[in-house]
């Protein structure tokens, strides 16, 4: 069982380029410590905070670097290498080298008993497959966390139950969908993890604007507005978006502009939406002017 890496510590995916940083700091004792194993894995991290900032090419040579210091004992850092070369390709869409490199992945990590990565990798091909086949993944991906007796793989159930709840969300099985979300609500208050809680409180809310509910839709996203003020954390674009949805909706296309304009502001800035949602981007701009 891989023991849990400093770095692993480090991690906030909503800043790569901080996270970078910090990366950077640990790798000149690390290069000349005696655990290289610990050396690879926080060079495969290192790359992934590239790929996470989009520098696809820088991400790759790092990677290639550490394929050349993988050894046939160094199990752990060879199923992260598989990881993170699969998500490098994934995130710039070459989707069959992706999903080779996480099947591998999940075949190592499962076979040495690695339940955290073998549960990243599953994760990873339900997210690279889509429908019936996402859905056969996600649901292995829970049982496996719900079943392993290693808490840092129990983690993943609330991504796991947020990339589920999705994958029904886009099939239009709403109802189901809305299980998961409420399931993810609950598992992010048992932790008391209030970033993730936001989030998850607004998938309930989004998902009840698509089974068109939208006044509980506006009620959920207007107490999630308050209790995020209430807890200190940032204002969100993305409950922006959907509390001017619902009023749009409910014919209040004046009270809607202030919360487009808010949502276009600050979305607009995000690469990842700028390069697969422009339309959804347009439509803010518009609504909000």
């Amino acid at each position: 069982m891989a023991v849990q890496r400093d770095f692993d510590k480090l991690w906030n995916y909503d800043d790569p380029a901080g996270t970078e940083q910090k990366f950077r700091e640990l790798l000149p004792s690390a290069e000349k410590g005696k655990d290289k194993e610990y050396y690879i894995e926080l060079l495969t991290q290192l790359a992934r905070t590239q790929s996470l900032q989009r520098k696809f090419t820088e991400a790759h040579e790092i990677l290639d670097k550490v394929m050349k210091l993988l050894k046939p004992e160094h199990i752990v850092p060879r199923i992260r290498f598989m990881l993170e070369r699969g998500r490098t390709y994934n995130s710039s869409k070459e989707y069959g080298k992706a999903r080779e490199l996480f099947m591998a992945a999940y075949m190592q990590a499962d076979k040495y008993g690695e339940d955290n990565l073998a549960i990243d990798a599953v994760h990873m091909l339900g997210i690279v497959d889509k429908g019936e086949e996402s859905l056969k993944w996600n649901e292995l991906a829970i049982q496996m966390a719900e079943e392993t007796k290693d808490e840092k793989a129990k983690g993943w159930l609330g991504s796991l139950y947020n990339n589920t709840g999705w994958t029904y969300h886009d099939m239009g099985e709403y109802d189901k969908a809305m299980v998961l979300f409420e399931k993810q609500v609950q598992f992010y208050t048992a932790k008391n993890s209030k970033p993730t809680l936001a989030i998850a409180k607004w998938c309930v809310g989004k998902c009840l604007r698509s089974m068109k509910k939208t006044e509980e839709a506006f009620a959920a996203q207007m107490e999630l507005k308050e209790w995020m003020e209430k807890e200190g954390l940032e204002r969100d674009a993305y409950n922006s978006e959907e509390i001017g949805e619902c009023l749009f909706v409910l014919g209040k296309k004046e009270e809607a502009k202030p919360y487009f304009k808010r949502a276009y502001e600050v979305l607009s800035k995000d690469i990842w939406l700028s390069e697969n949602e422009k339309d959804r981007l347009l439509r803010l701009k518009e609504l909000g002017e």
